[in-house]
């Protein structure tokens, strides 16, 4: 072998390596994957039931014809039920608070009580399009992004009114939620949409001071991709999905972007867990829950 073969595998090999880890991290490892689902948007799981609850479109993602479920699912990828919860739309985003799973549901917030499975209640905003993913704070509030109208709406706690909280061209047609701390909303952008979801620049992540509602980019702004799903680490760094092109991402709280995953299109809205290492990824367009092990 020449020294210049050798030169260019070795580099080759360096840059596979790279993409698929974390820096100074192994990569991540399949762990299990739960086939069935119907067009799986967001998973979360319930520290007190010890179950993950996955949104199923179940076909059009904006069509309102009353299909759409919930599933439960095991942490083992056993899929416990799939339909927990139905008589939905096409649910995508959820999160829970003081017992009650939320799910963003085209143009209305669905409450659901935990404890006995049933839809307790219903928001809307009369003109709002395509609620997406959702955010609950420590105290209760509960955010929702919509991603065709550059919208967050909030929930309150205290008064049970459900608004329009922020609504500008610079959240980039944001997608995915996570309060961090007291005071910041991460916002996973898609990017400006051109046409349909295509976009001529991709998105990247933003924070939003959530008293004063200022809005900053995390890093120099650079595109990263078409976001969905945004979930905290430990060490306030993040781990996000790129929906188009099926990639795992890991964001330091500089903007440092490093890819862990690429799979296929359809990595929709992750959950997760600082304690175990463990991200569990909805695979829209096939069908699948995964898990896997990212330390």
């Amino acid at each position: 072998m020449t020294k210049q073969l050798y030169s260019v595998l070795t580099i080759l090999l360096v840059m596979l390596f790279s993409a698929g880890t974390m820096a100074g991290g192994a990569a991540p490892e399949s762990m299990w994957e739960t086939t069935g689902l119907s067009n799986p948007e967001s998973v979360v799981y319930d520290v007190d039931n010890n179950v993950l609850y996955v949104s199923n479109v179940n076909g059009d993602a904006g069509a309102k014809d009353g299909n759409g479920f919930i599933s439960r699912v095991s942490l083992d990828g056993d899929l416990l039920e799939k339909e927990w919860v139905g008589g939905l739309d096409a649910p995508k985003g959820l999160a829970i608070a003081d017992g009650k799973l939320f799910a963003a549901d085209i143009d209305t917030l669905v409450e659901i009580d935990i404890a006995n499975g049933t839809v307790s209640n219903r928001y809307t905003v009369p003109d709002a399009k395509f609620l997406n993913d959702v955010a609950a704070s420590r105290t209760g509030d509960v955010f929702v992004s919509d991603m065709a109208l550059n919208r967050i709406h909030k929930l309150d706690d205290d008064s049970g009114e459900f608004s329009v909280w922020l609504e500008s061209p610079e959240l980039l047609n944001p997608n995915g939620l996570y309060v961090q701390g007291k005071d910041t909303l991460i916002v996973a952008a898609w990017g400006v949409m051109t046409d349909g979801f295509a976009t001529e620049t991709p998105g990247h992540l933003l924070a939003v001071n959530i008293e004063n509602k200022s809005i900053r980019a995390i890093g120099d702004g650079s595109p990263v991709g078409n976001l969905d799903g945004v979930e905290e680490d430990s060490d306030g760094s993040f781990y996000v999905t790129d929906w188009m092109n099926g990639k795992l991402f890991h964001i330091t709280p500089a903007g440092q972007v490093d890819l862990l995953l690429t799979l296929e299109q359809g990595m929709a809205d992750l959950e997760f867990m600082p304690g175990t290492g463990m991200a569990y990824l909805p695979m829209m367009m096939n069908n699948k829950l995964l898990a896997y092990k990212v330390y």
